[in-house]
């Protein structure tokens, strides 16, 4: 049965418009029963073809609709995934130094019986747990408390599992008062000296360095329909452009899509999401993710930490070298 409080993108009318047939029928199937054959036929015609539909919509998005999948309000986030995965997860809250930031979630537990510290952006689901967590914008004490956990993490050496969805660290005047753009430093700093396996993956928005503070792995993996970008596509286009209108350029121009960020091997592997995008199979999604993330992990298994330090250096020395080479 068609969900009646399912979320439909711009783009995505078309679906919205069968489905609501859908649903309307189903109601009239279920108020008169002798019309029930006839109805039930015209419902499987209409259900295939907003199956068909739906698969050539997003067998061909382009940057600007990834990017609105990917800001999706129903995809799967840190709380989703640390539910399904994580296993005994206690979370460790504040950084010692300023208070709690709930934008940046984390805390130690088993991941497929492995104990790891584990800790991502979590959004919110509602208005009041999105006002809880910024939206995921974490201020200075976020990403100081990431910081904290990594220490832990090398301490007890665990490995670390991050979850990156953010649409870039908070900007406010309060948190570039304490430090923000030093955090994120520090932080990024942090996940490149770890002498622990680390490996990220970006479920959503992977924004500035509010992204990169926790991305900066030995693997990054990225879900089929996520971004990762240095600016979003609207602050990008006001500063090309001054007009944020232009966004759907932009997104073009930055090259933010997992499949153009694998070729540029800025990223490691592409979970592929269900037909229509994650937030369509949660489930299976999640379930796809954690396969990467235990075989990233496992890759990484019994390399020392120098290894482990000079295979994450390598890999971010070598980005950008590449290309400047063959021009």
């Amino acid at each position: 049965m068609p969900d009646s409080t399912r979320t439909y993108l711009d783009f995505e009318r078309p679906i919205a418009e069968l489905d609501a047939k859908i649903e309307e029928l189903e109601k009239l199937a279920r108020s008169n029963s002798a019309e029930g054959p006839d109805v039930a036929e015209e419902i499987g015609k209409l259900r295939q073809k907003s199956a068909d539909q739906l698969a050539t919509l997003y067998s061909k998005l382009d940057p600007w609709r990834k990017t609105q999948v990917a800001r999706h309000p129903d995809r799967p986030h840190f709380r989703d995934y640390r539910k399904a995965l994580i296993e005994d997860f206690e979370e460790l809250c504040g950084d010692r130094r300023y208070g709690e930031d709930h934008a940046i979630v984390g805390g130690v537990g088993r991941f497929r019986g492995r104990p790891v510290v584990v800790l991502g952006h979590e959004k919110g689901h509602d208005t009041q747990t999105r006002l809880k967590h910024n939206f995921g914008m974490a201020r200075p004490e976020g990403y100081r408390k990431a910081i904290r956990l990594m220490d832990l993490a090398e301490k007890f050496k665990l490995p670390v599992l991050t979850f990156v969805d953010t649409a870039g660290a908070y900007p406010g005047v309060g948190a570039e008062e304490r430090g923000q753009s030093e955090a994120i430093a520090r932080c990024t700093e942090r996940c490149l000296t770890l002498g622990m396996p680390l490996v990220s993956v970006i479920t959503g928005e992977g924004g500035s360095g509010g992204a990169v503070a926790l991305a900066s792995a030995n693997t990054v993996i990225m879900l089929e329909h996520s971004i990762y970008s240095v600016i979003s596509p609207e602050g990008c286009a006001s500063i090309l452009w001054r007009d944020s209108a232009r966004a759907k350029d932009a997104a073009a121009a930055m090259k933010i899509t997992a499949q153009d960020l694998i070729g540029l091997k800025i990223i490691d592997r592409i979970v592929t999401e269900p037909v229509g995008g994650a937030h369509r199979d949660a489930q299976t999604t999640i379930r796809h993710v954690g396969d990467a993330l235990d075989a990233a992990v496992g890759a990484l298994d019994g390399l020392p930490a120098d290894k482990l330090k000079k295979k994450r250096r390598d890999r971010f020395y070598a980005i950008g070298r590449m290309q400047a080479g063959e021009g």
